[in-house]
């Protein structure tokens, strides 16, 4: 779930006290936590520009998926799909503020695969549109806040391109 109940859990399973460079990556993980909010901010304070702008992105480079007989063709199909953007946003922000990518295997990924197979949604489509989301959250971080989130959707990315 988090850097520090990953260590915490992993001596005790040892039987021992965290060693000193455990602790000194506790202090760097919490040091970080103003940095990881900061992004948190920006994601969730823009959510639905970033949805917006991720669905254009994603429309303009796949037209066939809005067109007839596309998966996000008609409006509920469409709705469905913006409201899977921004949950996948929203578990990219829990990443990021854990620390961690064990929500996103959990949730993101293990849960997507039954998912997107059961509804006949191609895969090789969401990994595209989790592209998009990227590109749109990352044109409004610093540059210090891009390198921090970019790793959270790269780890998406690739889990869903194994699941093709």
């Amino acid at each position: 779930m988090s850097v520090v109940r990953d260590l915490i859990l992993q001596a005790d399973d040892q039987l021992r006290y965290p060693t000193s460079g455990e602790l000194r990556s506790i202090v760097e993980f919490l040091g970080g936590g103003e940095r990881r909010l900061s992004v948190v901010r920006v994601l969730t304070a823009n959510e639905k520009r970033i949805v917006d702008e991720a669905a254009r992105q994603l429309f303009s480079r796949k037209p066939e998926y809005v067109a007839p007989g596309g998966n996000a063709y008609g409006q509920k199909q469409r709705a469905q799909c913006l409201r899977d953007f921004s949950w996948y946003l929203r578990l990219v922000t829990y990443g990021v503020l854990a620390g961690s990518t064990e929500n996103i295997q959990k949730i993101g990924l293990e849960g997507a695969r039954e998912m997107y197979n059961s509804l006949g949604v191609p895969m090789p489509g969401m990994v595209e549109s989790i592209r998009c989301l990227k590109e749109a959250s990352i044109a409004l971080l610093t540059t210090d806040q891009a390198a921090l989130t970019a790793p959270y959707f790269d780890f998406l990315i690739q889990g869903m391109q194994t699941t093709t």
